[in-house]
């Protein structure tokens, strides 16, 4: 209940799922969530993003975001970011 508790305050949380292969060849998702306040969707983007960078940046690549959904609106209700992108060399 604690956690819960100061998940909801201004502060919020944030969590990302584990990177993993879609079906298309070198494309990968990463989806993050975040609670409290108006502006989780902004922490479940950005944790999303940062994930996705981390992986392509472990294999000595840059990271291309090909798609994005994002769902949750309402304040204090988890808000939700699903990231698609590619690994490609580093120019």
């Amino acid at each position: 209940m604690a956690a819960a508790v100061a998940c909801a305050s201004l502060v919020g949380c944030a969590s990302a799922t584990d990177v993993v292969a879609t079906d298309k060849p070198g494309t990968y998702t990463v989806a993050a969530s975040a609670t409290g306040g108006r502006m989780a969707w902004a922490r479940a983007h950005e944790h999303a993003v940062s994930e996705a960078r981390d992986y392509c940046e472990r294999r000595g690549m840059q990271t291309s975001v090909t798609m994005e959904t994002v769902s949750g609106v309402q304040v204090m209700s988890e808000h939700a970011s699903s990231v698609n992108f590619e690994c490609h060399p580093k120019f």
